[in-house]
């Protein structure tokens, strides 16, 4: 008897292990899965990218219903083990031992053989496991959904209340944990651990808080001279200029440097014959409230680079470029044209002398800091915002654990700062 029921659930055993290792591998394959490479793929043709991108574009609901399925059969798995070793060996020893075995078999060949096999090759194993996963987003999803809501109703009555756009069960914040111990243990390099960081962040940033501000565009009037405005396209650093008329606010095109390039080759030399607007592209504007994330993807789709941003009013606020988003995952993007960490001037002493204009994040990356960026995007808005007043040269404030100096001032608008290491803050004895 004894034996016919352990022949009997063996096999279920080991096929519950094989489907919580082939989910284990999904979430991990289609969370690496490069999405440039499914979208290009997805417009060759290959319908299995098409169903990852499908996946991804829902990724809450995707992981919602991975974690359910996930635990779903990893508890069954165990609930077998335990009746079949419990009729072995009757009373708490057989329970004891297929709470070991189980654990083992699910940490081994469960979770970390998958996982690995998927980071590996992350591309291919989410193309092969898109078909399972669809399924288990078909059936799961709504099943996460309903737990999401029981979840809101039982903390209701203790005054915790969440919007439904709230997802209790995403992966984020527990990544983020993971990452963080990671590093404190020694296992992940502070620069892996801010890359990971920045692709968590971006669905939580918007553009306003990365684009260069309109004051640092550099931009040719389309009015100059044709001479005088090749100079001015060739001399800059950038390969694509905004192009205005009459008013810096009146953006009427862009020019590429390779384009004008071209048309000059074409012109055999000849400046006369350039129409500067019929070469210039036309301008994309965004709105400044567009999340990086969903700003990644637009530029992906489109095959550009290059966005302008506006207010809610149409004005012109900044412009942002791929290159700035991709800098909020793998930090600095150096080039022959740029200068390595950008108006962050580390001093002898320990003091970091800092333009006003440089972004916190930028800073923080720099130094190794946790500043807060929630309330301000550059650090003179950050001491703006904690001195709640506009501070005069040589005034010294001391706030999250940094003395800021105020170095120079122009109008309105801090534009140097000394800033010192993290100081130690006094406690009471």
């Amino acid at each position: 008897m004894i034996t016919a029921v352990l022949i009997g659930l063996a096999p279920a055993i080991i096929f519950l292990l094989f489907c919580s290792a082939m989910i284990s591998g999904t979430e991990t394959a289609m969370t690496a899965a490069s999405r440039s490479r499914m979208h290009k793929l997805e417009r060759d043709g290959d319908k299995a990218a098409g169903r990852v991108n499908r996946l991804i574009d829902d990724q809450e609901k995707m992981i919602g219903a991975i974690l359910l399925s996930n635990n779903a059969i990893n508890i069954g798995a165990s609930a077998l083990a335990t009746t079949v070793l419990t009729t072995a060996i009757p009373g708490p020893t057989g329970a004891l031992i297929a709470t070991v075995t189980m654990t083992a078999l699910v940490v081994i060949f469960a979770e970390i053989l998958p996982k690995t096999l998927a980071i590996a090759r992350p591309d291919q194993a989410a193309r092969i496991l898109s078909i399972p996963a669809t399924w288990i987003v078909r059936i799961f999803g709504p099943l996460a959904t309903g737990a999401q809501w029981i979840v809101r109703l039982t903390l209701r009555p203790f005054g915790i209340k969440l919007d439904m756009e709230t997802d209790v069960l995403a992966a984020h914040e527990e990544i983020r944990g993971a990452v963080e111990y990671h590093h404190s243990e020694g296992l992940v390099e502070n620069r892996d651990r801010l890359m990971l960081g920045g692709v968590l962040d971006l669905a939580e940033m918007d553009v306003g808080q990365v684009m260069v501000h309109r004051k640092s565009i550099a931009m040719v009037d389309v009015g100059l001279p044709v001479r005088e405005f090749v100079e001015a396209v060739l001399e800059s650093a950038h390969t694509r200029m905004p192009l205005y008329k009459d008013d810096p606010e009146n953006i009427v095109g862009v020019m590429h440097a390779k384009d004008l390039l071209r048309a000059l080759a074409q012109a055999d030399g000849d400046m006369d014959r350039l129409d500067v607007l019929a070469i210039a592209r036309e301008p994309w504007f965004i709105p400044d409230t567009t999340n990086l994330k969903d700003q990644l993807n637009a530029f992906l789709k489109r095959h550009t680079h290059f966005a302008l941003v506006v207010d809610e009013y149409g004005g012109l606020k900044g412009l942002i470029t791929l290159e700035d988003i991709l800098e909020e995952i793998v930090g600095e993007i150096e080039d022959e044209y740029d200068v390595a960490i950008p108006g962050v001037r580390p001093q002898p002493d320990g003091t970091v002398n800092v333009d006003g204009s440089v972004p916190i994040r930028d800073l923080n990356r720099a130094m190794d800091w946790d500043l807060p960026d929630e309330d301000a995007v550059t650090v003179a808005g950050l001491v703006i915002h904690e001195a709640q007043t506009i501070p005069r040269v040589g005034q010294t404030f001391i706030f999250h654990g940094h003395r800021f100096q105020i170095v120079r001032r122009e109008r309105n608008q801090i534009t140097a700062l000394r800033v010192s290491s993290p100081i130690e803050t006094p406690t009471d004895d």
